[in-house]
C-alpha cells in the first residue's frame, strides 16, 4: 500500500532578517544619542531612531506582504501550520521572558535595594554617606542630586487606558468567535473596533507622558523611579503598536476575503499577541501604578 506524504514548503533566502537586524541596531543607536545630554547630539540621534522605525515598518510590511502571498497560493501544509503555531508561542514566551526581566528589576529596586539603601540589616549609614535625607519608601521623588518630581496616579489617563485595554480584549474575543463560525460582518466591525482602541490607547499613552514631562516633572533624569515607569510604560507602548499594526494587517486581509473559519492562523497569532499585552498592561497598572 503506497503511503502518502504531507508536502512540506520550504522558503526561499530571505533578505528580511538582515533588514530587521539592521533596523534594530539604527533603533538602539538613535534612542541612546536622543537621550544624551547634548543637544548636537540628540538631533542626529533623533534622525538615526526615526530612520530605524521606518526601516523596521518597511521590512514587516514586506516580510509580512510575502508570508500572505505563500499562503493564498496554498503552499502551506498542515505542517507548516503546527510550525507558524510553534514559531508564535515561543516569541510571546520570549516576550514574557523579557517583562519578566523589567518586573524583576523594580521588584528589586522597591523590595530590597531601597530598604537596604534605607538602613536595613544595620545598615543605617549608607544612607547619610550616599544620599543625604533619603526616606526609604516608593515611589522616589527625590533624586541624589535633589531634583524632585511627582508620582504619576491611577486616577485619570492611566485607568482610562486600562479599561481601554479590557474592553479591546473583549471585542477581540467577540471578533475571534464571529471568525470562527464565518460571521464576516461581526468579525470586521469588531476586529475594526480592536484596532481603533488601539489607536486611542496610544494616543492617550502620548498624553500621559506629555503631562508627566511638562506638568510633574516626570523625566527620564528623575532617578531610579523615572527610568522604570519610562522602561516598563515605553516598552508596552512598543508592544501594542506593533500588535495593532498586526490586527491592521489582518484587518485588511480579511476585507480582501483572505482568512476563513478553517483557515485563519493569522488571526489567531494576532490575537494572542493582543490578550498578551493587555495582560501585561494589567500587571503594569497594578504594580507600576497602582502599588
Amino acid at each position: 500500500m503506497e503511503q502518502k506524504y504531507e508536502n512540506y514548503f520550504v522558503p526561499e533566502q530571505s533578505q528580511w532578517p538582515i533588514i530587521g537586524a539592521v533596523a534594530m541596531f539604527f533603533i538602539a543607536v538613535g534612542a541612546g544619542l536622543t537621550v544624551m545630554q547634548v543637544d548636537s547630539t540628540a538631533s542626529s540621534g533623533s534622525y538615526i531612531l526615526y530612520g530605524g522605525i521606518g526601516i523596521l515598518i518597511y521590512m514587516l510590511f514586506g516580510w509580512f506582504k510575502h508570508v500572505i502571498e505563500e499562503s493564498q497560493k496554498g503552499l502551506y501544509s498542515a505542517q507548516m501550520d503546527r510550525s507558524f503555531r510553534q514559531g508564535m508561542s515561543w516569541f510571546i514566551f520570549s516576550e514574557v521572558m523579557f517583562f519578566l526581566a523589567f518586573f524583576g528589576a523594580l521588584f528589586y529596586a522597591r523590595v530590597l535595594s531601597v530598604p537596604w539603601l534605607g538602613g536595613a540589616s544595620n545598615n543605617a549609614m549608607t544612607y547619610e554617606v550616599l544620599w543625604p535625607n533619603f526616606e526609604a519608601v516608593w515611589p522616589l521623588l527625590t533624586t541624589p542630586g535633589g531634583d524632585t518630581t511627582n508620582a504619576m496616579g491611577w486616577q485619570g489617563l492611566p485607568l482610562i487606558n486600562t479599561i481601554i485595554l479590557l474592553t479591546s480584549s473583549v471585542t477581540m474575543h467577540f471578533a475571534h468567535v464571529a471568525m470562527e463560525r464565518d460571521e464576516r460582518l461581526k468579525l470586521k466591525m469588531f476586529l475594526s473596533l480592536t484596532v481603533l482602541l488601539g489607536v486611542v490607547f496610544l494616543g492617550l499613552q502620548v498624553e500621559e507622558y506629555r503631562h508627566a514631562y511638562n506638568d510633574l516633572n516626570l523625566t527620564l533624569q528623575s532617578g531610579l523611579y523615572g527610568n522604570t515607569f519610562y522602561l516598563l510604560t515605553g516598552f508596552h507602548g512598543m508592544h501594542v503598536t506593533l500588535g495593532t499594526l498586526m490586527l491592521l494587517i489582518v484587518l485588511l486581509r480579511i476585507f480582501k476575503g483572505h482568512l476563513d473559519s478553517k483557515q485563519h492562523f493569522a488571526f489567531q497569532a494576532a490575537a494572542w499577541y493582543w490578550h498578551f499585552v493587555d495582560v501585561v498592561w494589567l500587571c503594569l497598572f497594578v504594580f507600576v501604578y497602582v502599588l
